[in-house]
């Protein structure tokens, strides 16, 4: 079949195997030309990893980083959707990708393609440790889904994207149409602040952590890191003052139980607050394409824009394996240090509330926006024929 964007609303209900091959290749090549951690003073990267969320976005980013910049051992968990006679989910063609390119340079890879949130997959990633690589000294949770079944009394929760204690009304771009128009969020009811914290806050994190020292599976001195973000003003009324807001207080009090059950190991845990990029989450939320597009704007006229393959980078050596690592008040890591200059959030603060469909193509980069989106599907990559006969199905490599 030839394989063209399918879009609808902040979705794309298909993927390209090749390009999603080609953009995995990208990130793979930006790593190795960085140089391995091991040769870089004073860095000793990890050896095992474990990537729970481990094919798109900043997981899959950490995955090709502990790979090819430090040579480690990987073992992933995701949840994404084979071929049949449409397309694979993305990350299906990612893990593929990365699987491919592992074995090549005789890398370790195994994945696990399942519910993380499930007792049965922890069981299984326990027993392939236990038989395979060991002891884990890095673990990545990168997990990102609008619901979980808890584990034990199998209810089901549902997140959602709401502000707290009062309606928010925000100016927010249909990336569809290109209509500017103001969108009202109604506040969230204590269910849904209780319910969103339960898939997007810290238990679920605790409980991996819990299983594998049970299971004597962390190495001494292991780290873990949960991806975050804050942003700035223009964000805090959906991501601060808001059910995701109450979501991520609970990912810092998760990383203070979790550090302190890790100090018999000397290890340790902390919330990783990062840049805000495109992702299948992000665009979903009212008034980020509109952020994204005016931040793009300024951080590439400041020659400062990131995205996931190089956030992770600064991440591993600026502070996971820094020998001081850039920390804040909270004790987490931040690497969204470039997005939140002060000087580049007033331009964003100002550019805001001139933008009208008529100017929005001048104030804005929408046409990057809709680039990394596109690229989250594997289309619009150099080298890639979109118009040739592309077979969905990719060998089972894991």
């Amino acid at each position: 079949m030839i394989i063209k964007p399918k879009v609808r609303g902040f979705i794309c209900t298909n993927a390209h195997p090749q390009g999603c091959a080609a953009h995995v290749q990208e990130q793979i090549a930006y790593t190795k030309a960085q140089g391995s951690l091991s040769d870089k003073a004073g860095i000793s990267g990890p050896k095992n990893v474990l990537i729970l969320g481990c094919s798109t976005g900043y997981g899959l980013a950490s995955r090709i980083t502990a790979a090819f910049g430090c040579g480690a051992k990987t073992l992933g968990v995701c949840f994404e959707k084979p071929p049949t006679d449409k397309t694979a989910s993305p990350g299906y063609y990612n893990t593929s990708a990365f699987h491919d390119a592992a074995a090549a340079e005789g890398l370790y890879a195994h994945t696990i393609n399942g519910d993380a949130f499930s007792s049965g997959v922890k069981d299984q990633v326990l027993a392939l440790l236990k038989n395979g690589i060991g002891k884990v000294d890095l673990v990545v949770y990168s997990l990102a889904s609008p619901r979980r079944t808890d584990p034990v009394t199998g209810d089901v929760y549902t997140s959602v994207l709401k502000p707290i204690g009062h309606a928010y009304t925000s100016k927010n771009l249909n990336t569809d149409s290109l209509k500017i128009h103001d969108i009202t969020l109604e506040p969230a009811t204590e269910a849904e602040i209780a319910n969103t914290v339960k898939v997007m806050g810290g238990e679920d994190w605790e409980l991996w952590i819990e299983a594998l020292k049970e299971a004597d599976l962390l190495a001494e001195g292991a780290q873990t890191v949960a991806y975050t973000y804050l942003g700035d003003k223009l964000t805090w009324p959906i991501y601060g003052q808001a059910t995701i807001g109450k979501a991520k207080e609970d990912l810092d009090r998760a990383s203070k139980a979790i550090s302190a059950k890790l100090q018999d190991v000397r290890g340790s845990a902390r919330v990783a607050v990062l840049k805000a990029l495109v992702t299948q989450a992000s665009s979903a939320i009212p008034l980020m394409p509109l952020y994204l597009s005016i931040l793009f704007k300024v951080m590439k006229e400041d020659g400062t824009d990131e995205h996931c393959i190089e956030q992770i980078q600064r991440l591993f050596t600026e502070c996971l394996y820094a020998e001081n690592p850039r920390l804040d008040q909270d004790n987490r890591y931040r690497v969204d240090d470039k997005e939140l200059a002060a000087d580049v959030q007033a331009r964003v603060e100002a550019i805001w509330p001139q933008v009208t469909e008529a100017n929005l193509m001048q104030l804005t980069d929408f046409q990057a926006y809709s680039d990394d989106f596109l690229k989250l599907f594997g289309f619009g990559l150099a080298g890639v024929d979109y118009d040739a006969e592309t077979e969905p199905q990719v060998a089972t490599n894991f």
